[in-house]
């Protein structure tokens, strides 16, 4: 349960979904955990860290913001002195559910999709990179989609997607000699706060065989035990290639539907 006890690390956009589940899992096993966001939702999620034998800390910060994430760190310097891992998982969606084509859309549908998440994976890498170097290692995952190679929702989500995975691979490259790996995470359909409520008001989705909120920081969590993680540098991988990996399951013991999506091309 304490596997990773000592460690630190940052979850953008704990306060609800994926990065919430990378929260959580990452309490499991005894991290400090810095949560970020914008939202006082954040709290919610640290309480939950420290109830589940983690140190949880929480980070009220729009990373949107260069300046607030610039003091996220400073944060963790001053209290901890040492950064082990971070989630990039911060995300704005202005409505991509809705199903409408992109020139029915507001041009600010772009920099809402692309902004906190893609761009604020960029800012946030940058800032962890140098303290990473110090340390003489470190993990960077970001949660990427399908998207990412396939069209998923609107065409401004997969740009954004696609540069996600694009700054894993170029940062890797100039990370690579320094034993800080940088990976992507591609879930399949998770059961989001969002998705269920969708749900529950009568939306169909592919609820059955989709993710539970915690299957990517189960994920996370194999990436940071193992000691050879960095061959697996600068590369995107489902949520479900890491479960056959490192042969972990969800939280209700099944494999999710991802067999049946194309992976990557």
């Amino acid at each position: 349960m304490n596997e990773l006890k000592g460690q630190v690390a940052i979850v953008t956009g704990g306060s609800r979904g994926v990065g919430k589940g990378c929260a959580l899992q990452l309490a499991n096993a005894g991290a400090t955990v810095y949560v970020s966001g914008r939202s006082a939702g954040v709290e919610q999620t640290a309480n939950e860290v420290e109830a589940r034998g983690g140190h949880g800390v929480a980070v009220v910060c729009d990373h949107a913001d260069d300046e607030q994430v610039g003091n996220l760190f400073q944060q963790v310097d001053r209290e901890q002195g040492r950064l082990d891992i971070l989630i990039n998982s911060a995300f704005c969606d202005p409505g991509i559910s809705a199903g409408r084509p992109f020139w029915e859309t507001p041009l600010s549908w772009y920099d809402e999709l692309l902004e906190a998440g893609t761009r604020g994976a960029y800012v946030a890498t940058h800032f962890a990179a140098s303290r990473m170097l110090a340390g003489g290692r470190g993990l960077v995952v970001n949660v990427s989609s399908l998207g990412a190679a396939h069209y998923f929702g609107h065409v401004a989500y997969g740009m954004g997607k696609a540069a996600v995975d694009k700054l894993t691979k170029d940062a890797a490259r100039e990370l690579r000699d320094h034993n800080v790996t940088l990976v992507s995470i591609w879930p399949y359909f998770v059961k989001t706060e969002t998705v269920l409520d969708l749900a529950e008001k009568g939306a169909k989705l592919p609820l059955e065989g989709a993710e539970s909120q915690s299957f990517v920081g189960r994920g996370v969590v194999a990436l940071a035990l193992d000691p050879d993680v960095h061959v697996r540098t600068g590369k995107p991988f489902t949520s479900l290639e890491l479960a056959e990996f490192y042969n972990f399951r969800d939280e209700d013991g099944s494999l999710p539907l991802g067999s049946t999506v194309p992976r990557r091309g």
